[in-house]
C-alpha cells in the first residue's frame, strides 16, 4: 500500500485540521462496490476467512491507483 495520502480530501484555507485523506475519501468511495462484488461472490462461492480485510485491502488498493492517476 502506498504511504501517499494524497493530502487532505477537504481543505480549508485555514487549514485547522487536516480531516480526511484524499485516500480515505477515494478508498471510501470505492468500498460500496468492491463490497457488493465480494458479497455476490461469497454468496455463490462462499466466503472466505478474512474477507473483511481483503475487501478494504481492495478499496486502498483502488484508492492507491486513482492517486496514482492523478499525477
Amino acid at each position: 500500500m502506498s504511504n501517499d495520502t494524497g493530502g487532505p480530501a477537504f481543505p480549508t484555507h485555514l487549514n485547522l485540521t487536516q480531516g480526511m485523506s484524499l485516500r480515505d475519501y477515494f478508498a471510501a468511495k470505492a468500498l460500496p462496490a468492491i463490497y457488493k462484488d465480494t458479497c455476490e461472490c461469497g454468496r455463490v462461492e462462499g466466503w472466505v476467512e478474512g474477507w473483511r480485510n481483503e475487501v478494504a485491502a481492495e478499496a486502498y488498493a483502488m484508492a492507491d491507483a486513482m492517486l496514482k492517476a492523478r499525477n
